[in-house]
């Protein structure tokens, strides 16, 4: 077997290696402590912010369902995802990656949360 990880063979299976094990924790750690933002600003930075009106258009302008009321005078794909972010029903995560390839996955919803109050 190859571990994942290492890229190194490995007798068992891939998660049994002792670097996957210690990921797995690791993972589980940064689960519990979402709802604390370690990483970069405690709110959603521009770049983010046109990050995932993009990739909300993208997925609006191939089908994906609307998840707002909007008026019929909406239809461009970037107006609805600005809809979507501004009322803070979109289900997505951000990642913010460090230079030592530490990160941290934040909640969408968090970020905004940071931004009202």
């Amino acid at each position: 077997m190859v571990c994942p990880a290492a890229w190194v063979a490995w007798a068992a299976c891939p998660a049994a290696c002792p670097r996957c094990r210690d990921r797995k924790s690791l993972l589980r750690r940064e689960t519990d402590l979402t709802q604390e933002i370690r990483i970069g600003p405690p709110k959603l930075t521009r770049f983010e912010r046109a990050r995932i009106i993009g990739a909300r258009a993208l997925q609006v302008s191939l089908g994906a369902p609307i998840l707002v009321e909007l008026p019929s005078s909406v239809i461009d794909p970037i107006d609805i995802a600005l809809n979507e972010l501004r009322e803070d029903v979109l289900p997505m995560t951000l990642r913010r990656i460090l230079p030592d390839r530490t990160h941290q996955d934040i909640a969408l919803s968090n970020l905004l949360k940071t931004r009202d109050t």
